[in-house]
C-alpha cells in the first residue's frame, strides 16, 4: 500500500509552472487551485496531497517534516538552508538569475557598501567571499527603490529579463547564481516511505526528461 505523501508547492510564478508539469508526472489536484481559498489539495493518487504556501516557507515545511517533498526555487534554498534535505531533481523551471545590481555607470563608495536585498544570507555569504565590507539592509520588495532614494548603493535580487532595472536606471552586476525551482525531500521522509517518495521523483524526472528533449526545458545546468 502506497504511504501518504505531502508536497509541499510554491504560490505564484512557480505554481504556474510546476502544475502542467506534475500532470506530465500523472499528479494533478481534484480541484482548480488557481480559484480555490483552501490550501490542501487531494490529488488523483489517492496517497498524495498538495499543499501551496509561500517559497519562504517551503525550506521550513520540509526541513521540519510537515511535508515530505517540497518544490521550491533555489535563491530560497541558498537563503534558507537545504539541511536535512535532499535535492534530487533540477526541475529546469522558472529560471532567472540571482545578482547585485547598481544604477548605471555609478561607482561604488570606497568605504562600506550599503546592499538592500531580502537574501540576506546570501548577500553575506557573497560580500564576505569578496571581500566587500557591506551593510546589508532588509527589504521585502521594490529593490529597484533603494538605490534611486539613496538608501543603497546596491541590491540583490532575482533578475528575469532585465526590464525592470533598465526602466529605473539599473544595470545588473555580479552574478551569484543560476537559479530555477528544484525537488527537494526531507531526508527522514525518504527513509521512511521510500518507494513513494521514489516513484514520484522517478515520474517527475522522466517528465523533466522529455520536456528537454522535445526542447520544452532548457538544459539543466
Amino acid at each position: 500500500m502506497d504511504q501518504p505523501v505531502t508536497i509541499a508547492l510554491t504560490k505564484g510564478r512557480i505554481l504556474k509552472e510546476t502544475l502542467p508539469l506534475l500532470a506530465e508526472a500523472g499528479i494533478w489536484p481534484l480541484e482548480d487551485i488557481g480559484t480555490s481559498r483552501k490550501l490542501i489539495f487531494e490529488t488523483n493518487l489517492p496517497h498524495v496531497r498538495l499543499i501551496v504556501i509561500r517559497g519562504t516557507d517551503v525550506p521550513t515545511y520540509v526541513k521540519l517534516g510537515s511535508a515530505d517533498m517540497g518544490i521550491a526555487g533555489k535563491d530560497m534554498l541558498l537563503e534558507f538552508g537545504a539541511e536535512d534535505m535532499y535535492e534530487p531533481l533540477d526541475l529546469g523551471i522558472a529560471r532567472c538569475k540571482l545578482m547585485t545590481a547598481g544604477r548605471v555607470n555609478e561607482a561604488l563608495p570606497s568605504g562600506r557598501v550599503r546592499v538592500a536585498t531580502k537574501f540576506v544570507n546570501v548577500a553575506r555569504r557573497h560580500f564576505a567571499e569578496s571581500g566587500f565590507q557591506v551593510e546589508l539592509i532588509k527589504l521585502y520588495g521594490a529593490m529597484e527603490l533603494a538605490p534611486l532614494m539613496n538608501l543603497a548603493d546596491l541590491i540583490v535580487d532575482i533578475v528575469d529579463t532585465g526590464n525592470t532595472l533598465r526602466a529605473n536606471g539599473m544595470e545588473p552586476r555580479e552574478m551569484i547564481a543560476d537559479v530555477s525551482s528544484r525537488l527537494v525531500v526531507n531526508k527522514a521522509a525518504m527513509k521512511r516511505k521510500y518507494q513513494s517518495i521514489e516513484t514520484i521523483v522517478a515520474s517527475l524526472s522522466a517528465a523533466v526528461e522529455r520536456r528537454q528533449q522535445t526542447g520544452g526545458l532548457d538544459n539543466a545546468g
